[in-house]
């Protein structure tokens, strides 16, 4: 089993501590909540662990093996992708040229490579089905649901076969109906054996597919508990402070 090992991660950007000694883990097949009021940290936590930029002190290990991110592909590398809350998809694009975008399957037409989209289409669709998701290889994004789109989103991760999926917000601003798609999405994610680190704001969405629930608060993680062994109610007083730590 794959793990992922945050050890006294700290975060400064000029005199702001965004991070304090945060201690972290997730292992294959969990999916951990991650939780905290606007400014607690959890974007940046998220943003060190897929290589955006580096902790200013601290170490993540992959298996144990301390390892250092410069750049994104630094991760991926890894088995980390990450999932954006803006999803960073192209709207005139189809869903399968957003799956491959950077990454486009080629093949030979003479002396020449051009993109082979009907490879693209066909593992787009396989993807898909894997996700039981009702997205179409050829569908334009911009007419899509925001269900559809983080199904878009979750299936460019799985190219790869990640380890770790790192996903920022996935229920923000969509439908009730979307959000339980969205939901089924990660636990099918959850089930092919990837760890999954999601940060959401929705209490019962945390309680619905998460393992664990870790909460910050002013860069600090002042609990990390088993969902069986806490409550919306607690979580909820450790995030404002009424709960000092759990």
């Amino acid at each position: 089993m794959a793990s992922l090992e945050l050890v006294g991660i700290a975060k400064h950007f000029g005199a702001i501590e965004a991070l304090r000694g945060v201690d972290l883990r997730l292992e294959s097949g969990e999916v951990l909540g991650l939780m905290g009021d606007n400014g607690a940290g959890k974007s940046t936590l998220v943003k060190i662990i897929a290589g955006n930029f580096p902790p200013s002190a601290g170490e993540i290990r992959i298996d144990g093996r301390p390892v250092q991110f410069h750049k994104p592909v630094d991760a991926r590398r890894e088995g980390i992708e990450i999932v954006y809350q803006d999803l960073a998809l192209c709207d005139n694009m189809t869903a399968a040229e957003n799956v491959f975008l950077g990454r486009e399957l080629k093949r030979n037409w003479g002396f020449l490579k051009i993109v082979d989209y009907r490879a693209m289409y066909d593992r787009a669709a396989e993807l898909f089905g894997e996700l039981k998701s009702e997205t179409r290889p050829r569908d334009l994004v911009r007419q899509m649901s925001g269900g559809q789109r983080q199904a878009v989103a979750i299936a460019r991760t799985r190219l790869s076969e990640p380890d770790f999926v790192l996903m920022d917000e996935p229920t923000a601003a969509i439908s009730v109906r979307q959000v339980a798609e969205v939901l089924d999405l990660i636990r099918r994610v959850r089930d092919a054996g990837h760890a999954v680190i999601l940060i959401s704001h929705r209490m019962p969405d945390v309680f619905a597919v998460c393992s664990r629930v870790a909460v910050l608060r002013r860069g600090t993680k002042v609990a990390d508990k088993r969902i069986e062994d806490t409550s919306p109610e607690e979580v909820t007083g450790l995030i404002t402070g009424a709960i000092a730590s759990a």
